[in-house]
């Protein structure tokens, strides 16, 4: 029997390429004949360590990440880093700004009020999250030691690319959660002083998160009161910038597929991939004689994940997502705090997806008028 393509359009952990899948598959039981699977390796031994510089230098690259940062590869989450930020750049307390544009940077702000003084900049929750007030309206603390934004917000599909204004902050650190759109798109460093991202959107599975920060901010002890596992500088100061064991194996895949995105070209390619699949999905979407509807601002749409209502029927859109996943387009309901659906086209993301899902939602649409 033939075996039926599915494309998984999950918001996370992430579809990752076919080619590093097989990769990992022939190398599970012996890794480059050590007689070792990289799931039993010791994170202290010769194979492991080979492993993770090679990732840290293949990001790196990818990225084109300055030397006077520092990449970390930590566990907890890139939610774990939402009181590690305050934790290790105020160790003495202080005041910061934060962007509130979804429900990944309200946890951020959430956390960072349990340590700090918080000014939160804007709040568009009375837009539903589909949009960024005016940048008029900000409120902003000219005397915040840092500013912290989520770039790309995954449940509300609302991303800055290159209009987040970093002008109103001027003299302040900067700080942000590309979880969800890292290694999509180019990055201008000399904008950013720490960055952060979970694995398991556009670069591997869960268990592993990038945070790559700023060297001068390494230099200072973390506050009294935050935990060994939070402290950047005791990791970035321990051999392979482990201080515990970390997710072995997460690291090992991620690795695999840095090397797979520079094998592919690098992130222009994965820009321009990026950019081509949510154009196509959003034209649809609009032309759809509003059968199929997305909400969010045209200015600030995201290219990673498209929200959106099947004729605003709840009942339909259950009936849209099972059918779907019937023909082999998986986990397109929408986040359960809104519900809806929603499709999430990260990097390993085929154009022939896209198509697949657009073929479907016409076929959908004219049996249920």
């Amino acid at each position: 029997m033939e075996k039926k393509t599915v494309y998984n359009f999950s918001a996370g952990p992430c579809i990752l390429p076919k080619e590093v899948l097989q990769r990992a598959a022939d190398e599970m039981m012996d890794w480059h004949g050590t007689g070792l699977s990289v799931l039993e390796m010791s994170h202290r031994g010769k194979a492991f360590v080979s492993i993770a510089e090679k990732t840290y230098a293949d990001l790196r690259k990818l990225m084109n990440i300055p030397e006077d940062f520092t990449i970390m590869m930590l566990q907890g989450g890139a939610s774990q880093q939402f009181a590690a930020i305050p934790l290790n750049v105020l160790p003495d307390g202080g005041k910061a700004n934060y962007v509130t544009t979804g429900q990944w940077s309200e946890g951020a702000i959430k956390d960072a009020k349990k340590y700090i003084e918080v000014t939160e900049c804007t709040n568009n929750k009375d837009l539903k999250f589909t949009g960024v007030a005016s940048q008029d309206t900000w409120k902003v603390d000219p005397d915040a030691k840092y500013v912290h934004y989520c770039e790309n917000e995954t449940i509300v599909g609302v991303e800055f690319t290159d209009n987040f204004p970093f002008e109103k902050f001027a003299g302040q650190l900067v700080i942000c959660d590309m979880s969800s759109n890292f290694c999509s798109r180019l990055v201008d460093w000399s904008k950013y002083d720490v960055v952060y991202a979970g694995a398991q959107k556009n670069v591997g599975p869960s268990g592993c998160t990038i945070v790559i920060v700023k060297n001068h901010l390494l230099q200072q002890r973390p506050s009294k009161i935050c935990p060994v596992t939070l402290e950047w500088d005791t990791f970035a100061k321990a051999a392979t910038r482990f201080h515990n064991t970390p997710c072995c194996y997460a690291v090992y895949m991620a690795g695999l597929n840095i090397e797979h995105m520079l094998e592919k070209g690098g992130i222009p390619a994965m820009e321009k991939l990026a950019n081509e699949r949510s154009q196509k999905f959003y034209d649809y979407l609009d032309n759809s004689g509003g059968y199929y509807t997305n909400n969010v601002d045209k200015a600030f749409r995201s290219r990673m994940n498209i929200p959106f209502r099947v004729k605003c029927n709840d009942d339909l859109e259950k009936k849209f997502v099972a059918e779907a996943a019937a023909e082999g387009l998986v986990d397109l309901a929408g986040h359960r705090s809104i519900g809806g659906c929603r499709a999430s086209m990260y990097n390993a993301m085929p154009i022939e997806g896209v198509d697949a899902l657009i073929a479907f939602c016409e076929k959908f649409k004219a049996a249920n008028p």
